[in-house]
C-alpha cells in the first residue's frame, strides 16, 4: 500500500477513548513522526531499486569568489596544466613532416596532373604508421568528407594534409586564446582580447613599422571589429568558438606574410595602412584637437553629405561624453558605414532609423529621414524627388512580409539593405542611386574609349 494512503487512513481514524485524548500539538508531532517514518521507508526503497541514481555526476562547480585567493590560484594552475597537456597532444613540425613523407610514400597512382592521390586502403596504412596523435584524422568520416569525383575512389593527398594542418592550427589558436580567458568560461572580454592582440603585434612582420606610441590605438581599432560583429547584443564578451569560426583571425594572422601585397593590405582592416587611415581620418575630423568629435565635426565624414537628421540620431543613440564621440564609438560608426551589407552593420543603422523604437520602419520613419535628403537637394540646387516615388521603390526592393512595415530581418533578407539605408541618410549616396543608369553608361563609354586606344 502506498505510504501516503497509510498515513491518510491513520490520521482519519477517530480516537474514541476519552482517556487517550491527545492535545493538538501531540497530534501534530505524531503526524510528523509518521510522515518521517513512511517517507524514509519509501525513499529508501526507491534508492534500492534505482542504483543508477548513484552514478549521476556532479554538473555544477561554483566559481571561486574574489576573496578566495587560494581557490583562484588553484583554478588558474589547473587550467594552465590542462592547456599544456592539450598542447602536447598536437602535432609538432617534425611530426607533420613525417606525416607528409608517409602520405607521399603511399600515394596511389595514377596522378591527376601533378596532384598525388591516395585510396582508402593506403590511407588506413598511413594512419597505422603515423602514430597515436594522428589517429583522429584517419577515419572513414574524414576520408568521405574529402572524397569528391575521383573515379578510383581516392582523395587528394594535398587536400588531406591541408585539412590536418588547418585542424592543428585551429587547436593551437584555441589554446592560445584560452590562455587569455581569465574567467575560464570559454569567452574573452574586451580587455582579454586587447592583451592577446597587444602581445601578438611583435610576431606580425607587417606591423614592424608601427611606432609603440600607436600600439594602444591599433589594438583598439583591431578589437572593435571583433566586438562590433561578434557581440551584437553588446554583452562585453565574445565566445572563443565564434572568434575561431569567423575570418577575422585569418585576416589578422595574414600579417605574418612578409610579402603581403599592397592591395591585400589596403583591404585588410587589421593592416598598418588601414589602421593609420582610420585613425588619420579621426584626427582630421577633430578640428578642436580635444580628442573627441562633435556632431559638427562628424558631419564632415566621407563626402560630408550625410543629413543632420541622421547625425542627430547617431548622437542620441550612441555612447557620447558631454555630447561628443570618442574614438571607440567612432570606430563602430565607421565599421557600420563601411560594411552596410553585413547584418551587424544593418542592425546598427536600423536602430538609428527606427525613431519610434517599434522594431520596424513605416512610412512615417522613411519620410522623416527622406525629407532631410530633399532639403539638401534644394540647397545644392537640385530638383527634389517625390517621396512617394522613393517610398514605393524602397518597398519594392525590400518586399517586406508586412506591406506597411519593414523589419530588420526584411532588410537583411532582401540583400538591398545597403542601398535602402544609403538612400535615407546620405545625399551623395542617393544621387549615385538615382543616376546609376547614367553612371553605368559613362563607365561603358570610358571602357570602350580605352579599348580603342
Amino acid at each position: 500500500m502506498d505510504w501516503k494512503e497509510v498515513l491518510r487512513r491513520r490520521l482519519a481514524t477517530p480516537n474514541t477513548d476519552p482517556n487517550n485524548q491527545k492535545s493538538e500539538q501531540e497530534l501534530k508531532d505524531e503526524e510528523m513522526d509518521l510522515f518521517t517514518k513512511y517517507y524514509s521507508e519509501w525513499k529508501g526503497g526507491r534508492k534500492n531499486t534505482n542504483e543508477l541514481y548513484k552514478t549521476i555526476p556532479r554538473f555544477y562547480y561554483r566559481l571561486p569568489a574574489e576573496d578566495e585567493v587560494l581557490l583562484q590560484k588553484l583554478r588558474e594552475e589547473s587550467r594552465a596544466v590542462f592547456l599544456q597537456r592539450k598542447s602536447r597532444e598536437l602535432l609538432d613540425n617534425e611530426e607533420l613532416q613525417n606525416l607528409w613523407f608517409l602520405l607521399d610514400k603511399h600515394q596511389t597512382p595514377p596522378m591527376i596532373g601533378e596532384e598525388a592521390m591516395i585510396n582508402y586502403e593506403n590511407f588506413l596504412k598511413v594512419g597505422e604508421k603515423a602514430g597515436p596523435k594522428c589517429k583522429q584524422f584517419f577515419t572513414a568520416k574524414v576520408f568521405a568528407k574529402l572524397l569528391h569525383t575521383d573515379s578510383y575512389g581516392r582523395i587528394s593527398i594535398m587536400q588531406f594534409f591541408n585539412y590536418v594542418m588547418r585542424k592543428v592550427w585551429l587547436h593551437q589558436t584555441r589554446i592560445g586564446l584560452s590562455l587569455y580567458d581569465v574567467a575560464g568560461q570559454g569567452y574573452l572580454r574586451e580587455s582579454d582580447l586587447e592583451n592577446y592582440i597587444l602581445e601578438l603585434i611583435p610576431t606580425l612582420p607587417q606591423l614592424d613599422g608601427l611606432e609603440k606610441s600607436f600600439y594602444s590605438f591599433y589594438v583598439c581599432t583591431a578589437v572593435r571589429k571583433f566586438f562590433f560583429f561578434l557581440d551584437p547584443l553588446r554583452t562585453g564578451k565574445i565566445k572563443i568558438q565564434d572568434i575561431l569560426a569567423c575570418s577575422f583571425l585569418d585576416d589578422l594572422l595574414e600579417l605574418r606574410d612578409e610579402e603581403l601585397s599592397k592591395e591585400s593590405q589596403e583591404t585588410n582592416w587589421f593592416s598598418a595602412p588601414s589602421a593609420l587611415r582610420v585613425y588619420g581620418q579621426y584626427l582630421n575630423l577633430d578640428k578642436d584637437h580635444n580628442g573627441m568629435l562633435s556632431k559638427e565635426e562628424l558631419s564632415r565624414y566621407g563626402t560630408a553629405t550625410m543629413t543632420n537628421v541622421f547625425l542627430d540620431r547617431v548622437f542620441q543613440e550612441c555612447l557620447t561624453y558631454d555630447g561628443e564621440m570618442d574614438y571607440k564609438t567612432y570606430l563602430d560608426f565607421v565599421l557600420a558605414l563601411e560594411n552596410r551589407k553585413e547584418p551587424a552593420a544593418l542592425q546598427y543603422i536600423f536602430k538609428l532609423l527606427d525613431i519610434e523604437n517599434k522594431g520596424y520602419l513605416n512610412v512615417f520613419s522613411l519620410n522623416y529621414f527622406f525629407r532631410a535628403i530633399q532639403e539638401l537637394m534644394k540647397i545644392h540646387g537640385q530638383d527634389p524627388v517625390s517621396f512617394q516615388d522613393v517610398k514605393d521603390e524602397i518597398f519594392d526592393m525590400v518586399k517586406p512580409k508586412d506591406p506597411l512595415k519593414i523589419s530588420l530581418q526584411d532588410l537583411i533578407n532582401s540583400n538591398q539593405g545597403d542601398t535602402v539605408t544609403t538612400i535615407l541618410i546620405d545625399l551623395n549616396g542617393f544621387w549615385t542611386y538615382e543616376n546609376r543608369e547614367a553612371l553605368v553608361a559613362n563607365d561603358n563609354e570610358n571602357s570602350a574609349d580605352l579599348d580603342d586606344t
